[in-house]
C-alpha cells in the first residue's frame, strides 16, 4: 500500500472511531432511560445482539460474500464472546444497577488495560508519549464526568457490583482489541460482525428467553421503543461497523483512547438539554482528552521502532 493511500486509510479510521464513540456517548443516557422504564439489562442485551445480528445478515446480502476458513469461524466465536457477550452483558447489567457516572468512570480504564495487554501480547512499546497521553485523557474524561454529574444534580451513588461489572466489560473488550486484531484485518467489517454477533445471539437467546417472554410489551412506551431502536441500530449496527473499520488500521491502544470521547458527547448533550453547563473547566477537559489522543497516536509503535532499527543498521553499513 502506497504511503498516501495508507495516510488516507488512517484518517478514515480516526473519523470512524470518533463517530462510533460519539454514538456510544449518546447511547449511555438513552439506554439507561430505557432500562429503567421497561427494558431491563439482560433484555436490552438480547435486543442488541438479536437485532444487531438481523441488521448484519441483511447488510451481508448487499455486499460480496467472503469464504471464511473453519479455523477463523472458531476464532470469531471467541471474539464474539469477548467483544459482545461478556462485554455487553457485563456493561449493560452493570449500568442497570449502578449510576451512569460510575459506569462512565469505569470506561476510562480501557486505554490503561489495553496498553498493558498490547505490551504483553503484541510487544508494543510503552513510550513516554503513550503514558502521558493516557494520563491526560483520563484526567480530562474524569473532569467531564464528575462535572456533568454535579451540574445535573445527579448523585454519584452506585453499587460496587455494578461498578465491577462495568470494569470487567472494559477488560473483556481490551483483550478482544489486543488478541483479535489480525483476525479482523483478514475480512471485511460486515463478514466479521455477521459471524461474531450471530454467535453472541445464539448464546444470549437461551439465557434471556424466559425474561423476554415475561416482558410487559404493551406497557412499553413509544419513547422507550425509540431509545431501544437507537441502541440496536445506532449503538450496535452502525457503531460496530465504524469501530471495526477503525480497528483495522489503528493500534489497539489508539482505538481504546477514543473511549475518552464518550464523556465529551455526554457533556455536550447535557448542555444542549439544559442539564449542564460548558465552562472553562469543561473546555480544559476537552483539550486534555484530545491532547491525550493525539499523543498516543503520535507515539511510536513496534513497527516504527523496527523500521528505525533497520534504517540505523543500513546507515552503519554504508558508513563502514
Amino acid at each position: 500500500m502506497s504511503e498516501s493511500k495508507q495516510n488516507r486509510s488512517t484518517v478514515v479510521a480516526h473519523v470512524c472511531m470518533l463517530l462510533a464513540c460519539a454514538i456510544w456517548g449518546l447511547m449511555a443516557p438513552l439506554g439507561k432511560h430505557a432500562m429503567t422504564h421497561g427494558v431491563p439489562g439482560l433484555e436490552m442485551v438480547c435486543f442488541r445482539v438479536v437485532g444487531g445480528a438481523l441488521c448484519f445478515w441483511i447488510a451481508s446480502a448487499f455486499v460480496p460474500q467472503e469464504k471464511v476458513k473453519p479455523k477463523d469461524l472458531l476464532l470469531f466465536f471467541f471474539a464474539g464472546m469477548l467483544s459482545i457477550v461478556f462485554n455487553q452483558c457485563c456493561y449493560t447489567i452493570g449500568l442497570s444497577i449502578t449510576s451512569p457516572v460510575n459506569a462512565s468512570i469505569m470506561t476510562t480504564t480501557m486505554p490503561i488495560i489495553t496498553t498493558v495487554l498490547a505490551a504483553l501480547f503484541l510487544h508494543e512499546p510503552v513510550t513516554s508519549k503513550k503514558v502521558i497521553g493516557i494520563f491526560l485523557g483520563a484526567i480530562g474524561a474524569f473532569i467531564l464526568i464528575t462535572g456533568s454529574s454535579h451540574a445535573a444534580g445527579a448523585t454519584n451513588e452506585g453499587k460496587l457490583t455494578g461498578d465491577l461489572l462495568c470494569l470487567a466489560a472494559q477488560c473483556c473488550f481490551a483483550v478482544y482489541l489486543t488478541i483479535f486484531k489480525h483476525l479482523i484485518q483478514r475480512y471485511t467489517v460486515i463478514t466479521c460482525m455477521k459471524w461474531m454477533i450471530t454467535y453472541a445471539a445464539i448464546v444470549i437467546m437461551p439465557l434471556s428467553f424466559s425474561r423476554m417472554s415475561a416482558l410487559p410489551w404493551a406497557d412499553i412506551t413509544v419513547r422507550v421503543w425509540g431509545e431501544t431502536a437507537f441502541v440496536v441500530v445506532g449503538g450496535t449496527f452502525i457503531a460496530y461497523i465504524l469501530m471495526m473499520q477503525g480497528q483495522k488500521n489503528l493500534r489497539p491502544t489508539v482505538v481504546s483512547m477514543y473511549n475518552y470521547v464518550q464523556p465529551i458527547v455526554a457533556c455536550l448533550v447535557s448542555v444542549f438539554l439544559g442539564l449542564g453547563i460548558f465552562g472553562i473547566a469543561q473546555g480544559i477537559a476537552v483539550l486534555l482528552v484530545f491532547t491525550g489522543v493525539f499523543l498516543v497516536t503520535q507515539s511510536k509503535s513496534r513497527r516504527d521502532l523496527k523500521m528505525e532499527e533497520r534504517r540505523t543498521k543500513q546507515k552503519s553499513k554504508r558508513l563502514s
